[in-house]
């Protein structure tokens, strides 16, 4: 039987694996580092993070998001960000690191991949100072200075990238940044050539010089307009496909160059009142419909969690019972 880590090299790679890769079974995640960036739980609100942005995490919603009032954007004229945006720190001793080292050392990589989380990405750290409606507008207003704020991010994560790759040394990278609605991406693909490819290139190409063997993008959206730039700026996995993007097509189009996580709106299983038998139905028409190769499924959250008790699991029983009926 193969590992974790060997069967999910085995299905990205067309080769032969001996099971369906279990959701996010391969990857041992990190989250903790030595940088605080302050985030809300469940009923915070007006939290404010490392950067100034101001979150709340509001009841029956599935996660923190920022409070874009009046009074709580941070930047809202983008000619003057030098004025208003500061970079967090990121120095930290090799005593403040050793903990987190302690714990990354403690991953067996023979059977997972000590994967780096980090979120938001390019496209979400803008409009989360901004608001997301005047951001878009920015794009096409003010694309000049949208470009500075673009390159200040990205300095940000490479300067990020440097330290843990320094001190955690992973072998992959989960990052998230969502790129549209379930419908549509939020801008046009050439918008999102002009200005977003130049940043993950940047951004993926450093990570994968320093060690990083795989790098997964969450985007739980309608992307597939974006898949060629997806493969040109080095993601290895999309993670968090939606019904939407037609996800059968893509495998067929783009298996061998990327390979897709998801199938499995994740509302469409994780509500109130869920059973059994809707998880295990769309398990099954998930993994009739993509096959063995270039697939992984999984609901498209971006964390192997749910927001309703027992469905994660639920999921990954199901997705066991397939395997022994496919493979």
């Amino acid at each position: 039987m193969l590992t974790k880590r060997q069967n999910l090299l085995e299905t990205i790679n067309g080769g032969k694996p001996d099971r369906f890769v279990n959701q996010y079974e391969p990857f041992s995640i990190i989250m903790a580092t030595p940088f605080k960036n302050p985030q809300p739980s469940l009923g915070d609100v007006n939290i404010v993070d490392a950067w100034g942005v101001t979150k709340s995490w509001l009841p029956n919603t599935p996660g923190p998001f920022p409070v874009h009032d009046e009074a709580h954007i941070l930047l809202k004229d983008v000619t003057k960000w030098r004025d208003v945006l500061r970079k967090p720190n990121l120095i930290f001793s090799d005593a403040e690191w050793e903990p987190f080292v302690k714990a990354a050392e403690a991953i067996d990589r023979k059977e997972q991949f000590a994967t780096m989380f980090y979120a938001p990405g390019v496209f979400e750290q803008c409009h989360y100072f901004m608001e997301i409606s005047r951001c878009c507008e920015n794009l096409a207003l003010e694309p000049e200075a949208m470009l500075e704020v673009i390159d200040l991010i990205t300095e940000y994560e490479i300067e990020y990238a440097e330290q843990v790759c320094k001190y955690l040394k992973p072998d992959a990278l989960f990052h998230h940044d969502d790129w549209g609605t379930q419908k549509s991406t939020f801008i046009s693909p050439a918008m999102f050539e002009e200005f977003f490819v130049p940043a993950y290139k940047k951004i993926y190409a450093y990570y994968k010089s320093h060690g990083v063997e795989l790098v997964i993008h969450h985007s739980d959206s309608y992307a597939a307009t974006l898949v060629p730039f997806m493969i040109d700026v080095g993601i290895d996995i999309w993670q968090g496909v939606m019904k939407s993007n037609n996800l059968p097509e893509l495998v067929r189009k783009y298996g061998g160059k990327i390979s897709f996580m998801g199938g499995i709106d994740s509302a469409a299983v994780d509500f109130p009142g869920w059973t059994r038998e809707v998880v295990a139905a769309e398990v099954k028409r998930v993994c009739e419909e993509n096959g063995k190769l270039y697939f992984i499924p999984n609901a498209s959250q971006g964390l192997p969690m749910s927001n309703f008790p027992g469905v994660y699991e639920a999921l990954s029983e199901e997705i066991d019972k397939m395997s022994a009926l496919m493979f």
